[in-house]
């Protein structure tokens, strides 16, 4: 259902997102003609009412902490529109950014906790920290035709399938399930050669769904597997962050330095970067899976290994020149 929404809204939005929201080529973009943004509006909206539409007709009544959260996702998209528009400053994008993770993190049940021994206020200005961390590293790996529908769509899906084995609430499941039906339905005009990119709109309030979804699956129980989902993302915006840092860049400043960029540079197309990184995704999402099933530490420690592994296979392989590739 939310796949044929997003597809219905942006059929809607398409002309006046290329009247009045083009993403014009620059030194840092991986496209050459200026292609509408803004995409994200139609994502966000299906998600939403494909959730509300859901949960109604199950019976279940959309909960103050549910609405808590697709209200800080609705400010988070303003935010996106904003830098869209017209680019904000660091500060007080991080700050409103910030004010909306805080908002989700206060929405969590009072008795999840993720780390027992933490104390409780310790764990959730941790999870506000790592929740922006995420919004954001999601927003800078949106940087290529397909990749966040190639990371969005595995994941949802592993978070569905993870649901149906208690690991989530009712509610999780199934915003899990529209945001990926969502993701679906906006790929096709993602496609290379893309005629819709997200926007800044879309991947900001998605890595805060997300994230939500990540603290939740944590929550119950299940840390390995909530780590092991996003392991490529993170790696791959983590290491790049350190090291710009350690090469003494300003951080804050754009680039096309990720691995997947990379790789593009070294003779990679669209295409077979985004299907290593969806194979790679789905990999992961097995071995959450396994994690949640076999519930214990040795499974957890082997399927970390495994995770890492895959992950650093992939880096390692968009290091190297195409022609180098076996």
């Amino acid at each position: 259902m939310s796949a044929l929404i997003c597809v219905a809204l942006i059929v809607a939005l398409h002309p006046l997102l290329e009247r009045y929201a083009l993403a014009k080529p620059n030194s840092r973009s991986s496209h050459r003609t200026p292609t509408p943004q803004g995409g994200g509006i139609a994502v966000m909206a299906a998600t939403i009412t494909a959730t509300a539409f859901g949960l109604f007709s199950l019976g279940v009544p959309l909960a103050a902490p549910l609405v808590a959260v697709f209200a800080a996702a609705l400010i988070m998209a303003c935010v996106g529109v904003a830098d869209d528009i017209r680019p904000l400053g660091v500060v007080p994008r991080l700050l409103l950014q910030a004010l909306a993770v805080t908002a989700v993190i206060y929405a969590l049940p009072t008795d999840l906790h993720v780390i027992a021994f933490l104390p409780l206020w310790l764990e959730r200005l941790l999870l506000v920290i790592g929740g922006l961390w995420f919004v954001n590293l999601v927003n800078f790996m949106d940087g290529i035709d397909w990749m966040t529908a190639a990371e969005i769509v595995p994941i949802s899906a592993a978070l569905v399938a993870l649901g149906c084995l208690g690991a989530l609430p009712g509610d999780g499941i199934t915003v899990a399930l529209a945001l990926g039906g969502a993701m679906i339905g906006f790929a096709y005009f993602n496609r290379p050669t893309a005629k819709l990119f997200l926007g800044d709109v879309g991947s900001l309030p998605i890595g805060l769904l997300t994230g939500w979804l990540l603290v939740l699956l944590a929550g119950s129980g299940h840390l390995t597997a909530a780590l092991l989902l996003p392991l490529y993302y993170l790696a791959d915006a983590t290491l790049t962050l350190l090291r710009r840092l350690s090469n003494g860049e300003r951080v804050w400043q754009a680039h096309r330095t990720h691995y997947y960029q990379r790789a593009t540079d070294r003779g990679f197309s669209v295409t077979e970067i985004v299907a290593r990184v969806f194979a790679v995704n789905v990999g992961l999402g097995v071995l959450a899976l396994l994690t949640v099933i076999g519930d214990s530490w040795t499974v957890d420690l082997a399927a970390l290994g495994c995770g890492a592994v895959l992950v650093a296979w992939l880096l390692h392989g968009f290091t190297r020149r195409q022609d180098d590739q076996p």
